[in-house]
């Protein structure tokens, strides 16, 4: 298991987040699958469950320190409190919103995501991350193709919930300077679930035998895509994660398929190729500067 130490490794970052990006893709099919059931704070808490035993027990095994004892405490319940309102709203802006006008709205996180980590990281940005993070938007907005005006509040509550994530991988990025990922996973999803709990006298609905598997799925799907993405953000700078997360507008439409047999049009195909064509200029640029002789020079 990692420990809370930062490695420069790109390339490994970006694989690692890729796979964490599918989960998660796979985690909002999940969810606006139930949402038309149950209300999202009761699904959020059994995902949390899952996560909080995984990671508690994992962290007990391998005897991570307390994260009561870490100097970032403060920034790990701000950073539980943007993901929890980012999810809140973006799931239930699911309700009202097609498929298509929700992926895209959302995606502004990834833009955001870079200007944060210029403004509070200090990170240097390159032309090829520029490139990739722009070439991806742009393949989103091909790929999605809203053909009317979206709901103005659901919209908004979209746009909002992008930025409160593009703030959270910020604050990821931070906390993993000195935090293992397994620590940070589980007072997240603590933090999460006792939030969740309280809405239980207004929200709380049993589950049947199928919302039961759905929801404990979605706790197994959400540990493994947020170990994956937290260790990605262990080994590369936020900016050249960014333009990655928009791999998940593929894994949408995979899934939108797979699970409610929506066909993507030709527009869906063509951004998806910008999108792919976008992290592979990102893969290239960033082992391009990873094999520059002033790279392999350094110590």
């Amino acid at each position: 298991m990692s420990s809370g130490l930062i490695d420069t490794k790109p390339l490994a970052g970006i694989a690692l987040a890729s796979a964490g990006y599918a989960c998660f893709a796979m985690q909002d099919a999940l969810v606006k699958w139930m949402v038309a059931t149950y209300e999202v704070p009761q699904i959020l808490f059994v995902r949390s469950l899952v996560i909080v035993l995984v990671s508690g027990v994992l962290i007990r095994v391998y005897r991570h320190p307390s994260i009561l004892k870490s100097p970032y405490r403060g920034t790990v319940v701000l950073r539980a409190a943007l993901m929890l309102v980012a999810w809140l709203l973006y799931y239930n802006a699911a309700r009202y919103l097609g498929l298509a006008e929700l992926t895209t709205l959302y995606f502004s996180a990834p833009i955001i995501t870079v200007f944060l980590s210029i403004l509070v990281l200090k990170e240097a940005v390159g032309a090829g991350r520029w490139i990739a993070c722009v070439g991806g938007f742009v393949g989103v907005i091909i790929a999605a193709n809203p053909s009317h005006s979206p709901n103005l509040i659901p919209a908004a509550m979209c746009l909002v919930a992008g930025f409160c994530w593009a703030w959270s991988t910020i604050l990821i990025r931070l906390v993993s300077r000195s935090e293992s990922t397994l620590t940070q996973m589980f007072a997240t999803s603590l933090l999460f679930g006792i939030a969740c709990a309280a809405t239980f006298p207004w929200m709380w609905k049993t589950p049947d035998a199928e919302g039961w598997m759905l929801m404990f799925a979605l706790g197994l799907v959400a540990t493994l895509g947020q170990f994956l993405l937290y260790e990605g953000f262990r080994y590369a700078p936020a900016s050249a994660l960014a333009p990655v997360e928009y791999t998940g507008l593929i894994w949408a439409f995979v899934y939108g398929y797979a699970i409610w047999a929506e066909i993507p049009a030709l527009n869906v195909f063509i951004g998806a190729f910008l999108i792919v064509a976008a992290s592979m200029v990102l893969v290239i640029w960033e082992r391009r500067v990873a094999l520059s002789p002033r790279n392999i020079a350094s110590p």
